[in-house]
């Protein structure tokens, strides 16, 4: 059950496409709460975008695959935050400050299929860094339990970037095996 929580902590991380974080891990922080930081604030910028889509999308696809963000990490960062405490990590309390600059141009667009398009662009660039942050974790992670959760997070990210693919929607790629 832990290493199930675990890993959906990291998957969470991982779907947020936290990959410059703007609260650094402590210096001296290793390879695994480096990649736990990055994961929770992925997660927290994730699950502010997916809310943001349920208001201001104009498709039901965006909308769709915006739940699916808050739930998918809503469910990682539960996992995320349990590892953190377990390995005395200090977590930040929001997204970076280039994830928020990035909701906030895409909020500029609200109600436009304008913004569908930035925010499905948006989401496709957060993903494809956060897969990088998952493979660095599985490579040189030296935390069972944090690379067991990058392992496991990793579908799910690869789920979440098939929905939103070059920026085109996709509700489908979640239901696909790859």
């Amino acid at each position: 059950m832990r290493s199930h929580l675990l890993t959906s902590a990291v998957a969470a991380a991982a779907l947020t496409g936290l990959c410059a974080p703007a609260f650094a891990a402590a210096p001296g922080a290793t390879q695994d709460q480096t990649f736990l930081v990055q994961s929770h604030q992925g997660n927290l910028a994730e699950i502010a975008a997916g809310k943001d889509a349920g208001k201001h999308a104009t498709t039901t696809c965006v909308k769709v695959v915006g739940k699916a963000l808050v739930r998918d990490h809503t469910k990682l960062d539960t996992a995320v935050r349990k590892l953190a405490a377990d390995t005395n990590t200090a977590l930040p309390t929001a997204p970076t400050a280039a994830q928020q600059k990035q909701l906030k141009a895409v909020q500029a667009k609200a109600g436009s299929a304008a913004y569908d398009t930035a925010w499905l662009k948006a989401q496709d660039a957060a993903h494809r860094k956060t897969l990088a942050v998952i493979d660095k974790e599985i490579d040189q992670g030296s935390n069972d339990s944090a690379v067991a959760a990058a392992r496991s997070a990793r579908p799910v990210v690869a789920m979440h970037l098939d929905m939103v693919r070059d920026g085109t929607c996709d509700t489908m790629a979640g239901h696909h095996t790859s």
